[in-house]
């Protein structure tokens, strides 16, 4: 199963989900990838590795034909990484020249595909080239997001780009789920914006929720997943948890279309 993990809204926890959940998924004895596709590299550093020394990158697979597999490495919590730096801000300009421009990442990923259960794509905070590639590539769509005032605007944006991407290049494409972060159920707003959630969207909003955690923000200064740091916080818990309730949910989707 290929998960992009979109929101073009910053700050809402798409990096801190998208090492936690791979971290999780690889937890369970699934092998893993991690493609880091946000210029800012986070996801990168998040799973121990440093982003400023990188021999090969995600930018070299997207635009030099680079073999996916040749720059690939190992992550610290047990799945590998395909990393990004700074210099993946040059794939906006480069890619719009390029032939099948929005495939790229689709084609560069095709023959990994046997050596992993799970790829995990962590998108950039805007709806760009870079995350219509990771659209395109993916089979579903995670969608964190904060229970805001603003957070539903956004979301009506990001579900039109995955309908156009499912009409036109993608038919496959799904939401997967619905993901409530950084979550204070005491805060009214927050659980007023969680109704509004499952009246618009039903069952599409995910039943696991990530609280607010302190261990959640540590952790990526060491390098680690929350589960590496500290597998008993109340943070590292509620990713394990999305990833059960992921895998059966894509399990359950399979057996309607069987």
């Amino acid at each position: 199963m290929m998960f992009a993990v979109a929101n073009q809204k910053g700050g809402v926890g798409k990096t801190t989900t998208s090492v936690n959940l791979a971290a999780s998924l690889a937890a369970t004895k699934r092998r893993v990838l991690l493609v880091d596709l946000d210029p800012q590299g986070n996801a990168t550093t998040g799973s121990g590795i440093n982003k400023n020394d990188l021999e090969h990158s995600v930018l070299d697979v997207l635009l030099a034909d680079i073999p996916a597999i040749d720059a690939i490495l190992t992550g610290s919590g047990g799945y590998d990484v395909l990393p990004a730096n700074g210099d993946l801000t040059a794939a906006e300009i480069e890619l719009v020249d390029m032939p099948n421009k929005e495939q790229r990442l689709r084609q560069a990923l095709q023959t990994l595909r046997s050596r992993y259960d799970a790829v995990v794509i962590d998108c950039a905070p805007s709806l760009s080239m870079l995350t219509l590639n990771a659209l395109v590539a993916a089979e579903a769509v995670i969608i964190p997001m904060q229970c805001e005032y603003y957070a539903l605007e956004g979301l009506a944006a990001l579900t039109q780009t995955i309908d156009r991407v499912r009409e036109t290049a993608n038919p496959t494409l799904h939401i997967a789920g619905i993901l409530r972060t950084m979550y204070d159920p005491r805060n009214t707003l927050a659980t007023d914006v969680s109704a509004e959630l499952f009246s618009h969207f039903g069952d599409v909003v995910l039943n696991t929720v990530i609280p607010r955690n302190v261990r959640l923000a540590e952790a990526p200064a060491h390098g680690v997943p929350a589960l590496q740091y500290d597998k008993n916080s109340r943070g590292a818990m509620a990713y394990l948890a999305l990833a059960t309730e992921l895998l059966r949910r894509e399990k359950l989707s399979k057996k309607k279309e069987d």
